[in-house]
């Protein structure tokens, strides 16, 4: 049977002292480990698997002190509390000094060590939850830019899936906007006021996605100098938002199953499990079934992750959003962009979706000699120019024939009547072939699975 309780290492000279902690760590719902002396402590602690000390000051040989700052040497990043007698202020003042979580007076009784332990586990969470934000590089808006029929639908099944704890799948071209849509999933979940951590798959080295995921022991691999924690553990109680989960190595991918299932982890070098409580949300810009089959995704970690998907629209489905977006990019710039210049981006096909628009928007900024961006600042490859696409800044919009059959002038849902139309259309000159009918439309076949259940045009 795994056992995940939290294992603190009680040292002490005295037999009777060592007996007392184990029965009040028992008592406490802890698992015990006991040395009689500082050199026993480090030995334990050098092994891993200790998650807090509760070291007794004055011991012959290495004392209380001496452990503390030998750890801290050898980088052992473990809350530790001292035992003190009364009267041993000053010592104690040295210990905190040290960086001891806390101390002690003897004689003590259960709730004064519950406490001292309950506060040392607070603080040590605060200080990785600190330490993850100071090192967080990425600066992304919380906020879903966009009030286009596609984002709607999306914005929709965010509110539906975030009171959940139910792990979400993202399906999404690069650039479309996956991790904002885990942040917003994140943000208005329960777990709101722990962390999101992200992780890109993709952006981690084979050999190293072990450690990041789990953490890892002092020495379990050359050039582990000290113990590390993995996103996991950073992510207890929050979320953890795996990005490009197709590109994580297939033998891992059987770890993060067992983790999942479990709700326990190891981090590396040790054999001691850690419960965690988690929500994960995963994404990937890869069809998932043929990613199953190119054996880049384990089908059954697949179906673990995928109780619910959300297709993340591409930026050329919702041209109706570009302004919104422009805008909202070039109001961090303190620039304006013309009439010409926004029909332009409108009719521009992005590949590179909404991460492309605004790479180009940056650049257009840097160059613009003026307030306000011009056509000619923002140097759009003429290939991805598709002058079919409706001009939707300009006054001399070309009036659809099927408006008149509309009730409003609204143009998303005069959008929605012709998208719906042309893909029934296709569906029906291509007899129900969804790979020919995609071509035909000359959209991406993920897309076209997602406008049919969408208009509930299938089968």
């Amino acid at each position: 049977m795994t056992n995940n309780l939290k294992r603190i290492l009680a040292v002490d000279d005295e037999p009777s002292m060592r007996r007392l902690l184990e029965i009040s760590l028992r008592q406490a719902g802890y698992q015990p480990i006991l040395a009689s002396d500082g050199m026993e402590a480090l030995f334990a602690l050098r092994k891993g698997g200790v998650d807090l000390v509760v070291s007794d000051l004055h011991m012959p040989g290495m004392d209380g002190l001496s452990l503390l700052k030998k750890m801290r040497e050898e980088n052992l990043q473990i809350p530790i509390i001292i035992v003190t007698a009364k009267g041993e202020v000053a010592s104690a003042v040295d210990a905190m000094k040290l960086g001891a979580s806390d101390y002690i007076q003897r004689p003590f009784d259960l709730e004064t060590l519950e406490i001292a332990i309950d506060k040392a586990f607070s603080v040590s969470r605060l200080k990785t939850e600190n330490a993850f934000l100071r090192d967080e590089t990425q600066k992304t808006d919380g906020d879903l830019i966009g009030n286009s029929i596609a984002m709607q639908h999306v914005k929709k099944l965010i509110q539906q899936v975030a009171p959940e704890k139910a792990t979400v799948f993202l399906v999404g071209e690069t650039g479309t906007g996956k991790e904002l849509v885990a942040q917003a999933i994140h943000q208005n979940s329960p777990r709101s006021n722990a962390l999101f951590v992200a992780l890109n798959c993709a952006a981690i080295p084979a050999e190293m996605m072990e450690s990041e995921l789990f953490g890892h022991e002092r020495g379990a691999f050359t050039g582990a100098i000290k113990e590390r924690i993995g996103k996991f553990e950073m992510a207890d109680g929050g979320t953890l938002f795996l990005d490009e989960i197709t590109e994580m190595p297939i033998a891992l991918q059987a770890k993060l199953l067992r983790a999942l299932q479990e709700n326990v982890i190891e981090r590396l070098g040790s054999n001691h499990t850690i419960s965690v409580d988690i929500r994960v949300i995963a994404a990937t810009n890869r069809d998932p079934m043929e990613a199953i089959k190119e054996g880049k995704l384990r089908e059954d970690l697949y179906y673990r992750l995928n109780v619910f998907q959300i297709q993340i629209p591409l930026l050329r489905e919702r041209y109706g959003d570009i302004p919104l977006l422009t805008r909202y990019f070039l109001s961090r710039k303190k620039k304006d962009i013309s009439t010409g210049a926004l029909d332009s981006l409108s009719q521009y096909q992005w590949p590179g979706n909404v991460r492309e628009l605004e790479n180009v928007l940056e650049r257009a900024a840097i160059v613009c000699k003026g307030n306000e961006i011009s056509l000619h600042d923002l140097h759009l490859d003429s290939k991805n120019v598709d002058l079919s696409e409706p001009i939707i800044s300009g006054k001399s919009l070309a009036q659809p024939h099927f408006v008149k059959d509309q009730a409003s002038l609204s143009v998303p849902a005069a959008t929605e009547v012709l998208e719906k139309e042309m893909i029934a259309e296709a569906l029906n000159r291509t007899n129900g072939n969804k790979s020919k009918a995609a071509r035909l439309l000359e959209i991406s076949e993920r897309s076209l699975w997602y406008k049919v259940s969408k208009y509930n045009l299938g089968d």
